[in-house]
């Protein structure tokens, strides 16, 4: 007999089931499903291309969502969905789902004018800036030119100090004061860099107001490249203002005569550039898209200084100041700095510094 029940319902014709569709109305910018963002890179992804400058929160036509099979009771059942925009707050269900849009922050809202400058800034590099400093770092003694890099950078350290003081590290402070008077005494005006060797071993530390007032959270603002400056945000622009005003300001002469401040300039552009020529080459002249490889490199690098302020990663100390041994260009079109790459482009993988040995400049530093 239980053999003969079984047969019977395993042999039942299932019930018939029809369905009451529920389905969400196209929702526009202001009404927005949080969670599917499209990237300000998202350019790539087909018919996406009308979102690029703009990227607000997608909204696609919802398929129809069967859930109420036949059989169920047929009191009124609360409707399931958006309320539509406008409608009162008293004539709205207790179980209705408010759906409510974002505007996300654009991340490089003035890359139009930014790609225009960068390749302007290209052209007149290409043709007067690097073969300047190229040619200064060939004719140059490799000594007269870290003698000129550490001289340049050693009257960098009141600014670190008062900076590390902001930040409310004495113990960074105490170092940066020591390295700047055992460098400005026995180091010969900062020439050499006796800090960093033994017995005293103090590393040379980049730190500045734009630092500071990213440690205590300010956001970079809109990404800047901007012709001579080059990448940039607006607020390192800010706070390099701040920094170039330390010394003038609170010192005075020489550094608030032009017989100062024009050739420190001019050594510390050639010492820069030449710094960074092959860096600069991986990006511009091995990518396919150097202006985003300039600015997710730039915008990377300045993420992962201030998070070694906050000690959440290690790395160099000397921050921006120093170039990487090598850079891999390529970028994937969506990627943001602490962003994920989107599924769809292919994973090659952000702009990197390997972990290889620039034998000039470990010979040049004892390393």
């Amino acid at each position: 007999m239980l053999v003969t029940m079984s047969a019977m319902l395993l042999t039942a014709a299932p019930v018939p089931v029809t369905a009451a569709p529920i389905s969400l109305p196209g929702a526009g910018a202001s009404a927005a499903l949080p969670g599917a963002v499209l990237s300000p890179f998202a350019a790539d992804i087909p018919g996406a291309a009308s979102m690029a400058v703009s990227p607000l929160a997608l909204t696609a036509s919802l398929p129809a969502i069967e859930i109420f099979p036949q059989g169920l009771p047929t009191q009124d059942i609360p409707p399931v969905g958006p309320t539509p925009l406008g409608t009162p707050p008293t004539q709205r269900g207790p179980n209705d789902i408010i759906v409510t849009g974002r505007k996300e922050t654009a991340g490089d809202p003035l890359r139009a004018v930014n790609a225009e400058s960068f390749a302007v800034t290209q052209k007149v590099d290409d043709a007067v800036i690097g073969p300047v400093a190229r040619t200064y770092k060939k004719t140059v003694p490799s000594p007269i030119r870290r003698g000129i890099h550490n001289f340049l950078y050693n009257l960098r350290e009141p600014i670190v100090f008062l900076n590390f003081l902001l930040q409310f590290k004495p113990g960074k402070a105490a170092e940066t004061v020591g390295r700047f008077a055992i460098n400005t005494t026995i180091g010969v005006a900062g020439v050499l860099d006796i800090a960093k060797r033994k017995p005293f071993h103090l590393p040379r530390r980049s730190n500045g107001f734009a630092n500071t007032l990213g440690y205590y959270g300010v956001k970079n603002g809109p990404f800047l490249f901007l012709p001579i400056v080059g990448p940039t945000t607006l607020r390192d622009l800010l706070g390099g203002a701040v920094d170039r005003l330390i010394l003038p300001v609170g010192v005075g002469h020489p550094f608030n005569s032009t017989s100062y401040t024009i050739p420190a300039g001019i050594l510390g552009a050639l010492d820069h550039r030449s710094e960074f020529d092959q860096t600069l080459k991986d990006l511009h002249d091995n990518s396919p898209d150097p202006y985003a490889a300039t600015r997710s490199f730039y915008l990377n690098r300045r993420q992962a200084e201030i998070d070694h302020l906050h000690g959440r990663v290690e790395g160099d100390p000397a921050g921006m100041s120093g170039p990487p041994p090598s850079v891999v260009p390529f970028v994937p079109s969506d990627l943001e700095p602490g962003a994920k790459p989107d599924p769809a482009v292919p994973d090659e993988g952000p702009v990197v510094e390997t972990p290889q040995v620039d034998t000039e400049r470990a010979a040049q530093t004892g390393q």
